[in-house]
């Protein structure tokens, strides 16, 4: 059985090609049954908040050429009061199993794993949602999954300019400073890196919009976009939080990662569709239906279009990360 660590997933994923290997498993399907919520009671007393174990299983059958499927379910655990023990508040590890006998194959970082998943996730909707000569991007959020997601996107597209606005100033500016060395040397080409004050602003000039927060509060406002964009919302991924307000989503082409998830769990979408703004049926496609041309992203030559992805994780997607990572791990 393999063991992976985090340093080793990293080392062992290539963002375009972990982006090619969920375009092929998003065409291809697999098992994924709903994923489990149970919460715990925390041992800290009656006023702790209730901690969370969440089970992601998905699984292939037999694959082309006689290769075994495969078998994964990541196991994360949330206890929001682990600031007092100084601890962090979200563990997770991964289990890999072959298909044809159930034995387990590796263990994996899950944490690492969500990672490099959901930002590779939102490149492969941004490939095929957002304009190919996207050169600005504004990141929204200065978490673990920023430096990610910005450095996705600016693979995908040929991102020129990083602009990225945070609550607290401080750390919008120590992320620009670390990107703007390490970015354009995995990029390969010059690239601007640089904190911002004045969101609104900052969004009007952005062809590419990437929230990942815990909001509970729209930070992007419908009236404040303009043709050609396209918004890419990963954080609030329970149905009270929210990144856009209603006229946001209302303006957009609606996307999705799964339907299932989003229209459940995706405050965005949820909460647009509760107050009337926008009807399921206004969601053209989740990347199940990109992947496999049932349903169009953006044109050739549509410029105009403001796109919208809302992504909530699936387990499809971790496991095609684990996959891919165990066989790339040195």
């Amino acid at each position: 059985m393999k063991v992976l660590s985090a340093a080793e997933i990293d080392a062992a994923l290539d963002d375009l090609t972990l982006i090619d290997r969920l375009d092929a498993l998003f065409r291809a399907g697999c098992e994924m049954p709903t994923r489990h919520h149970h919460p715990i009671r925390e041992p800290l007393g009656p006023h702790s908040a209730d901690a969370m174990l969440l089970l992601m299983p998905a699984w292939t059958t037999g694959r082309p050429g006689g290769a075994s499927g495969r078998v994964g379910v990541k196991v994360v655990t949330v206890f929001p009061d682990n600031g007092k023990r100084s601890l962090p508040s979200i563990y997770g590890q991964y289990l890999l199993l072959d298909g044809s006998t159930g034995a387990t194959l590796a263990l994996l970082d899950g944490t690492m794993l969500t990672k490099r998943r959901t930002a590779c996730a939102s490149g492969l909707a941004s490939r095929y949602l957002s304009r190919t000569d996207a050169s600005r991007l504004l990141m929204i959020g200065t978490g673990a999954l920023a430096p990610e997601l910005i450095r996705v996107h600016a693979k995908v597209r040929p991102i020129r300019d990083v602009a990225i606005w945070g609550r607290t100033a401080a750390h919008a500016a120590a992320l620009a400073a670390g990107l703007s060395g390490s970015l354009p040397q995995a990029l390969g080409r010059p690239v601007t890196v640089r904190a911002v004050s004045d969101r609104r602003s900052a969004i009007e000039e952005a062809d590419i919009i990437s929230c990942a927060t815990l909001s509970k509060e729209p930070l992007v406002e419908g009236q404040w976009l303009r043709e050609g964009q396209h918004l890419d919302l990963v954080g609030a991924f329970t149905p009270q939080m929210r990144e856009s307000d209603d006229r946001a989503v209302a303006r957009a082409r609606v996307y999705v990662d799964t339907r299932a998830g989003a229209l459940t769990e995706g405050g965005d979408i949820v909460q647009a569709i509760a107050s009337g703004a926008v009807r399921e049926d206004d969601v053209i496609a989740d990347l199940f239906e990109l992947a496999r041309g049932q349903r169009p992203g953006r044109l050739a030559g549509d410029g105009t279009s403001i796109t919208l992805f809302k992504s909530v994780g699936a387990a499809l997607e971790d496991l095609a990360a684990a996959e891919l990572a165990v066989e790339m791990a040195v």
